[in-house]
């Protein structure tokens, strides 16, 4: 009885040490993707920027 006691206390410390590691890895996760979005919307909005300020160059150019 005294050794199925330990057994189960050492399983639940050792599912609790598995739990905490995975939460860390998918809050890195999850911090990488929001880099990665951040970085790829300023570079596309920069880009996008660009092009409507020369379409609107080309605009305004065009007007009798």
């Amino acid at each position: 009885m005294k050794n199925m006691k330990f057994k189960f206390i050492k399983h639940f410390l050792s599912l609790r040490q598995e739990e905490g590691v995975t939460a860390i890895e998918y809050a890195l996760l999850a911090a990488l993707i929001a880099i990665a979005i951040i970085g790829g919307a300023t570079l596309l909005g920069s880009d996008l920027n660009a092009f409507f300020s020369a379409i609107a160059v080309k605009i305004t150019s065009s007007k009798p």
